[in-house]
């Protein structure tokens, strides 16, 4: 029986209460603040200072918990609109913005298929709002959507952990390495990069990405049989 299905043993006031839900808040704390390396059975037992053999009756393996945490998040993404493309774009945006919040989750998302019970509520959300689309483009249509949000987000999530670990933001970086690119520029060899990296607009993460999904989102109403 899977994890969805399976009941919570009886509830244990001493020597503390536990729940599903209540591991599961603790170790999206804990993956939070440090990282999915901070998650393991025995590690949320010690947060809830509670013995290991406690949790295994709520959860029987890593894999499931990881499962509750990616599917807790997914209760934060409730997309929002009228119509296939208010909807599509909502849903991009809110799964945008819970990876900035919970930067683990950039690791887990796009994995094996969720099926918890806030990720169908999610799935349902938005295969409601393309219910007028040919029921043969609707998965391709949400299949093309989540590949550019997980792309996008790994991509963020992995240049953010890169300036933690170098100690230098967007800038620094810039200073350090700008010169090195003056000089590789100045050898004519890649005249269309440096063309693109002193002549086009810089955008930050947000505008390139809102711009990135209005391109595919034209381009699947394009595709869209009239």
């Amino acid at each position: 029986m899977l994890v969805w299905e399976r009941p919570e043993p009886p509830e244990r006031p001493v020597p503390a209460p536990l729940s599903r839900e209540g591991i599961v808040r603790t170790a999206i704390r804990l993956a939070d603040a440090n990282g999915l390396e901070a998650v393991s059975l025995r590690k949320v037992a010690a947060a809830l200072d509670v013995g290991p053999m406690r949790l295994y009756g709520y959860i029987a393996t890593k894999e499931e918990l990881l499962d509750l945490m990616v599917d807790a998040v997914y209760a934060e993404i409730r997309p929002a609109g009228d119509g296939w493309r208010e909807v599509l774009t909502s849903v991009a945006e809110l799964t945008r913005r819970a990876a900035h919040r919970h930067e683990w989750l950039a690791d887990l998302i796009g994995g094996r298929p969720q099926l918890g019970p806030n990720a169908l509520a999610r799935g349902e959300a938005v295969l409601s709002a393309l219910r007028d689309l040919d029921v043969d483009i609707v998965m391709p249509v949400v299949s093309a959507v989540d590949s550019f949000v997980i792309g996008t987000v790994r991509r963020e999530i992995a240049e953010r952990r890169a300036e933690r670990a170098s100690g230098m933001d967007q800038r620094q970086w810039q200073r350090a390495f700008g010169p090195y690119l003056e000089r590789t520029f100045a050898t004519g060899r890649y005249p269309a990069l440096a063309t693109v990296v002193r002549d086009a607009a810089h955008l930050d993460a947000g505008q390139t990405f809102r711009t990135g999904l209005g391109f595919l989102l034209d381009g699947i109403g394009a595709g869209i049989p009239a």
